[in-house]
């Protein structure tokens, strides 16, 4: 079992922003899963992850601040276009212009490529609703480029029990074309969601519906060294 909650924003001041928690916070975490780790250890194996965006700017300080927390995995959440501060906004909220709809996906191409993403959670949660022909330029390239890397893409079932834009069929029939790998993500955000099976029967019938490469469970790609 991995725990990947949504790791710190990395600040000098170690400003909070309300949407994610504190580094004070993020040792909490982290050392409340080693006390579970070690009374679970004869039942349960169990992981140390978080779930973390990709800023050029940002992101070395933010992986070495999870590495020196003793993390072991993390998992791609590109929930915010330009930042989580002045001037940016969540992706889901339908105001994503072709310039970031391409910055979306070149951003989340580089974060594959760097090789320390287990997988890629949620990546059709861009609400985008401009040119059709380019968001299919585009969501291609991020599958190609999964392909190329071997990280898999999540069909995440938060998405399926909310009733959220997402899962997006549009982008799993082009990930269908392509053949890139594919997994399930339970997203649970509380306990009684950790054993959703009936989103995870939705999350297969579209694997079945697009003739997904579907891999099961990913493997984890460890970050320490």
């Amino acid at each position: 079992m991995g725990f990947s909650d949504h790791a710190p924003y990395f600040f000098a001041d170690d400003k909070a922003t309300g949407k994610r928690m504190t580094s004070t916070e993020a040792r909490e975490y982290v050392a409340s899963i080693r006390r579970l780790r070690e009374l679970y250890k004869n039942k349960i194996d169990i992981k140390i992850g978080f779930e973390m965006e990709y800023y050029p700017d940002k992101f070395q300080d933010m992986l070495n601040f999870v590495k020196s927390l003793g993390a072991e995995y993390l998992i791609l959440g590109q929930h915010y276009m330009r930042g989580i501060f002045t001037g940016g906004y969540h992706v889901i909220n339908g105001k994503a212009t072709d310039e970031d709809l391409i910055n979306y996906v070149r951003d989340v191409i580089t974060a594959m490529e760097s090789g320390v993403f287990t997988y890629v959670a949620h990546p059709d949660m861009i609400n985008y609703l401009g040119d059709e022909s380019l968001y299919e330029k585009e969501m291609r390239k991020l599958c190609i480029a999964s392909k190329r890397t071997n990280t898999p893409l999540e069909i995440n079932c938060q998405g399926i029990r909310e009733e959220r834009i997402y899962p997006a069929e549009r982008f799993w029939k082009i990930a269908g074309e392509v053949g890139c790998p594919v997994t399930i993500g339970l997203d649970a955000h509380s306990a009684d969601t950790a054993g959703d099976k009936e989103s995870e029967e939705k999350a297969q019938k579209l694997i079945n519906k697009y003739n997904l490469n579907y891999i099961g469970k990913p493997n984890l790609i460890p970050i320490q060294e």
